[in-house]
C-alpha cells in the first residue's frame, strides 16, 4: 500500500461521516442485513457443546452491519464449533444498511436485550463477546453499567477504540470548524462519542478500564489508521491480555479494516481468547489455519 492512500484513509472515514451528516447516505439501496444469508451463525437452535459451552456475540462496528463485518471471522468460529451470533444496533432514522452510527449508550442497551436473546435460546449462564472496533469498546458500557458483567464470561475487541481516537490528529482540527462538532453529535451521535476526550469515553473510562468478573482481551496492529494511537486501544487492569498483531507475525500488515475482516492470524488470536485453555501459538503459520 502506498504511503499516500495510507494518509488519506482518515480523510476518507472523516468524508463518510460528512456524508452521512448531510443525507447523501440516505439514496443508498440495499436490503436490511437481516435478511441476507450467514452460513451457519445467528442458528437459534444451536446448542453450545461441553467443549464450547458460550455462545459467542459479535459485535460490529461503525459503518457496519450484522453480516458484512462477520464474513471471515463468524464461519471461522462456527467451523470450530461454537454457537454464533451477531446483531444490528445503533441505525439512525433514515439512514439505510448503516449501523453503528446512534448514540452508543443506547447501542449498549440493545446489546443487552440481544444477548438475554441469546442466553434464552442456547440455555446458557453466560456469553462471550467478540467485537470490531465501536463493537469492541461499547460493549464496556454495558458491562459497566447495565449489569453485563452478570451474564458475559469474557470480551474480545479487535481494533476497539477503548480510549477513543483523534484519527491521526484530524479531530484536534474541530475547533478551528465552528459547527461541525455539533452536527457529530446531532447527526452521527457515535462519532461524537469516539473522539478522544469525548463526555462519554470520560464516563466509560472513569474509576478504570474493566469490571471484575470479565476476561478482557485487546488485538491491535501497528498499522491502524482509524483508531490512532494505535496503543490507546490497550486496557489497564486484572484480567487482560492486550496483544499486537505484529508481535505474533511481525509481516502482517493488516489495517484496522483487514484485521476484522479477513486476518487469520487475528482470528486465530480470537479463538485463543474464547478458549485459553486450549490456547496454541499464534504465528504467521496461524494465518494458514
Amino acid at each position: 500500500m502506498l504511503p499516500w492512500k495510507h494518509a488519506l484513509r482518515p480523510a476518507a472515514a472523516l468524508l463518510l461521516a460528512l456524508a452521512v451528516i448531510l443525507g447523501l447516505t440516505t439514496t443508498a439501496t440495499a436490503s436490511t442485513a437481516s435478511a441476507a444469508p450467514t452460513s451457519g451463525w445467528n442458528n437459534y437452535s444451536c446448542k453450545p457443546s461441553s467443549t464450547h459451552p458460550r455462545p459467542v456475540v459479535l459485535v460490529h462496528g461503525t459503518f457496519g452491519n450484522s453480516v458484512d463485518n462477520w464474513l471471515g471471522l463468524a464461519p471461522y468460529l462456527v467451523k470450530r464449533g461454537y454457537c454464533v451470533f451477531s446483531l444490528d444496533y445503533g441505525q439512525l432514522p433514515d439512514v439505510p444498511f448503516f449501523h453503528g452510527l446512534g448514540p452508543i449508550d443506547k447501542s449498549a442497551q440493545q446489546l443487552d436485550t440481544f444477548v438475554d436473546k441469546v442466553l434464552a435460546a442456547t440455555g446458557a449462564p453466560e456469553a462471550d463477546l467478540v467485537g470490531h472496533s465501536q463493537g469492541g469498546m461499547m460493549p464496556r458500557h454495558y458491562l459497566k453499567f447495565l449489569g453485563g458483567a452478570d451474564e458475559v464470561n469474557a470480551l474480545v475487541g479487535i481494533a476497539p477504540d477503548n480510549h477513543g481516537t483523534t484519527l491521526l490528529g484530524l479531530t484536534n482540527l474541530l475547533p478551528y470548524f465552528p459547527g461541525v462538532g455539533h452536527l457529530l453529535t446531532t447527526k452521527t451521535p457515535s462519532l461524537a462519542d469516539q473522539v478522544a476526550g469525548s463526555a462519554f469515553l470520560t464516563k466509560l473510562n472513569a474509576g478504570g478500564d474493566t469490571v471484575p468478573g470479565v476476561r478482557y482481551t485487546v488485538i491491535a496492529t501497528r498499522y491502524d489508521e482509524v483508531v490512532t494511537p494505535y496503543r490507546s486501544q490497550f486496557l489497564d487492569g486484572p484480567g487482560v491480555l492486550n496483544v499486537l498483531l505484529q508481535d505474533l507475525c511481525p509481516v502482517d500488515l493488516s489495517e484496522h479494516v483487514a484485521i476484522g475482516l479477513i486476518d487469520r492470524i487475528a482470528f486465530h488470536e480470537v479463538a485463543n481468547a474464547l478458549d485459553p485453555g486450549r490456547a496454541t501459538p499464534t504465528t504467521c503459520a496461524s494465518a494458514l489455519g
